[in-house]
């Protein structure tokens, strides 16, 4: 069962998100020696970010374990203002001390398929060993239409049950992205959706209180498997929702 935590003040939501991220990333460092974390794109994970390069949160982090990796990217150069890359770095890994090594990103200036293949098998490489990728977290976003990551209505990564990576085009944003299936996203450990903003209760009541139609809904195809899904939402996002505790 999906938790839901609902959160008064914006910074609350941010503060939860950023002692979440803490805690999942000692946690795996001390069970496994690394933490490996899918980001994801969008203004409200980037305020996460941003607050976890700040002092109270960024020193807490042993970031030469961190591994670094995107749950999509858009198909453009990686300095391109809509790059989920750049984002990440102004907000967050530009002030971490994170190895560059570490640093995992989908290459949106390539072929879209040609892509997804790399980055599918950079995963296995870096998860050489179990069958799926298994990420200690995941963070994702939700859009208006019920799309998370760049699993958007009625796109074919949707039911994909074997690749781990996938590109799509997007009729209507007119892009190729590339994003990873629910193959690896339903393998990992922790799960946490970060939604904000009265634009998105509507929707997010459809998701988490309505039928299960992950065609056009594909944010309710996630579902990890043998991990936890939370989703972190303020109080407009929560407006409509019979569920949810306030904070």
């Amino acid at each position: 069962m999906a938790e839901v935590c609902v959160f008064a003040r914006d910074d609350a939501l941010m503060e939860a998100a950023a002692e979440g991220f803490v805690g999942a990333a000692a946690a795996a460092v001390r069970a496994r020696g690394r933490f490996a974390v899918a980001l994801a794109g969008g203004a409200t994970p980037r305020r996460l970010y941003a607050l976890l390069a700040s002092p109270p949160y960024a020193s807490r982090v042993d970031w030469a374990r961190v591994h670094v990796f995107w749950g999509d990217e858009r198909c453009v150069p990686p300095d391109d203002p809509m790059s989920n890359y750049r984002m990440a770095c102004v907000a967050l890994l530009a002030h971490v001390p994170l190895p560059a090594e570490n640093v995992h990103r989908i290459r949106g200036e390539d072929d879209p398929d040609a892509a997804a293949a790399a980055y599918e098998r950079e995963l296995r490489e870096a998860f050489a060993g179990p069958p799926v990728a298994r990420f200690d977290l995941v963070l994702l976003g939700m859009g208006g239409n019920g799309h998370t990551a760049s699993l958007f209505p009625g796109g074919a990564a949707i039911h994909e049950t074997e690749r781990w990576v996938m590109a799509d085009y997007v009729a209507e944003m007119s892009m190729w992205r590339v994003t990873l299936t629910p193959v690896v996203i339903n393998a990992a450990a922790e799960v946490v959706f970060l939604v904000s903003g009265p634009e998105k209760a509507a929707t997010l009541k459809r998701v988490l209180e309505g039928p299960y139609q992950p065609d056009a809904l594909p944010a309710q195809v996630v579902a990890p498997a043998a991990g936890r899904l939370r989703w972190l939402v303020d109080t407009a996002a929560a407006a409509a929702l019979r569920t949810g505790d306030g904070r």
